[in-house]
C-alpha cells in the first residue's frame, strides 16, 4: 500500500525510534530461536559438559557440524558463548558456555532458569499462528492443546522452580490462619484445579507433610507427565492426579484448600470453574488463586511486564479462552475487577487479594 505522509520533526522522530525499534526486536528474536534450539537439540547440555569445537560438540550429540558450527558463532556474537582464538580455522575456534548462563539454560531448580521461556514461546509461535490467523476472523477460539508440547513443557518448566521454591516456603505461610491449618490435624486436603504437569500439587505436599493433594486437569498428557512427576519426587502416596472435572458432584464438600494457579484466565467458563470450587469447600474451606498481575487499569505506554501479557494474550491465552459457546474471553490480562466480578456471580462473599510480593502474580482468597 503505496502512502505519500508528511510528518513534523516529532513525529518524524517517533518513526525513526519504530524503524530501531523493530530491528532490534528481530534481534532478539533470533537470539531467542537459536535458544530454542539450544534447548531442543541439546546443545547447552553438551557443551556444559566443556569447550568445544564445532566439530567436537557435533560427536557429542550427533548433529552436523556445520549447522553446529553456524550455532555456535551465532551465540559467540550474541554474547551467549564464549570464544576463543576467534581468529583460527573451525576446527580449532573453541566455544565455552558461561557458568551463569548454564544455569539461567539449564538449571531446572533455579529461580533464574529462563529457558522455558523460548522452548513456550518458539513452541507456540509455531503452532498457534496459523489458526490465529482463523480466529481473528471468525471470533472463535482454539483448545489450550492447539499449542502443542513445546508450550506444556515450557510452561510445566518455567514453573516449577517456583512452585517448589516460594509456593511452600514463602507464598502459603503468608496467610498464618491458612498455614496453620496445612500443618494441623486432621490432615487437611486440598484439590489443585488446572495443575499441568503438578509441580504446584507436589510443591504443596512437600511442604506440608500432613496433606493429601488432588489435581486436576483436563489435558491428559498433563496429567500423565504430573503422576510421572510425583512418583519421581516420592510423593506419590499423598497426591494424585486425574482428568476430572472440579464439577463433579462426587467431589463436593471435601477439600479445606482448592487451588488454581496461572490458569484461570484460560477458561472460556471461569465463572462456572469458580462455582464448581465453591462447592468442593468443606466449611470454613477457602479458595486461593494465583494469576497475572495486570493493571488495575488500561495505560498506554505500558511496561515491560503489561507487554508481556498482552503479548501472550493474542498468540495464545485470549484464543483458549474463546473457545466455546458463550465464552468469556477473559485473556492474560486479568485485572482484578474482572477476578471480583467472576466471582460474585459465582457465589463467593468475600475476595481478598493476598499480600505476597511477585513481580508477575497476583494472588487472591475467596470465601463463600
Amino acid at each position: 500500500m503505496a502512502m505519500s505522509i508528511e510528518l513534523s520533526s516529532a513525529e518524524a522522530d517517533r518513526r525513526d525510534a519504530l524503524v530501531e525499534r523493530i530491528a532490534a526486536d528481530a534481534v532478539g528474536t533470533f537470539d531467542l530461536v537459536n535458544v530454542y534450539l539450544g534447548v531442543r537439540l541439546g546443545l547447552f547440555g553438551a557443551l556444559a559438559g566443556g569447550p568445544a569445537s564445532s566439530f567436537e560438540l557435533a560427536g557429542r550429540t550427533g548433529l552436523h557440524e556445520r549447522y553446529v558450527r553456524e550455532w555456535l558463532e551465532q551465540g559467540a556474537v550474541a554474547g551467549i558463548l564464549d570464544l576463543d582464538r576467534a581468529g583460527a580455522e573451525p576446527a580449532d575456534r573453541w566455544f565455552s558456555l558461561p557458568a551463569g548462563h548454564a544455569e539461567v539454560l539449564l538449571d531446572v531448580e533455579s529461580l533464574n532458569y529462563a529457558a522455558p521461556t523460548a522452548l513456550s514461546l518458539m513452541g507456540a509461535i509455531q503452532v498457534a499462528l496459523r489458526p490465529l490467523l482463523d480466529v481473528f476472523q471468525t471470533g472463535a477460539g482454539f483448545p489450550f492443546d492447539v499449542s502443542g508440547d513445546d508450550m506444556r513443557n515450557g510452561e510445566a518448566a518455567s514453573n516449577r522452580p517456583t512452585y517448589l521454591k516460594l509456593l511452600g516456603q514463602s507464598w502459603l505461610p503468608t496467610m498464618a490462619d491458612l498455614h496453620a491449618r496445612l500443618l494441623a490435624d486432621p490432615a487437611a486436603r486440598i484439590v489443585d484445579i488446572g495443575m499441568g504437569y503438578g509441580w504446584s500439587s507436589i510443591a504443596m505436599a512437600k511442604a506440608y507433610p500432613k496433606v493429601t493433594v488432588d489435581g486436576l486437569d483436563l489435558d491428559p498428557v498433563s496429567v500423565r507427565e504430573a503422576i510421572r512427576n510425583a512418583a519421581e519426587a516420592g510423593v506419590a502416596d499423598r497426591v494424585r492426579f486425574a482428568h476430572r472435572t472440579a464439577a463433579d458432584p462426587a467431589l463436593a464438600g471435601r477439600y479445606d484448600l482448592v487451588t488454581a494457579f496461572e490458569c484461570l484466565h484460560d477458561m472460556s467458563q471461569p465463572v462456572a470453574v469458580l462455582a464448581a470450587m465453591r462447592r468442593l469447600l468443606t466449611d470454613g474451606g477457602t479458595v486461593l488463586i494465583g494469576d497475572a498481575r495486570a493493571d488495575e487499569a488500561l495505560a498506554a505506554p505500558g511496561d515491560d511486564i503489561q507487554r508481556t501479557f498482552y503479548g501472550w494474550s493474542v498468540l495464545h491465552c485470549l484464543a483458549s479462552a474463546m473457545d466455546g459457546p458463550n465464552a468469556s474471553g477473559t485473556g492474560t490480562v486479568f485485572r482484578p475487577a474482572i477476578l471480583r466480578r467472576y466471582a460474585q456471580e459465582a457465589g463467593f462473599r468475600t475476595v481478598e487479594i493476598v499480600p505476597i510480593k511477585h513481580e508477575t502474580w497476583r494472588f487472591y482468597r475467596l470465601w463463600p
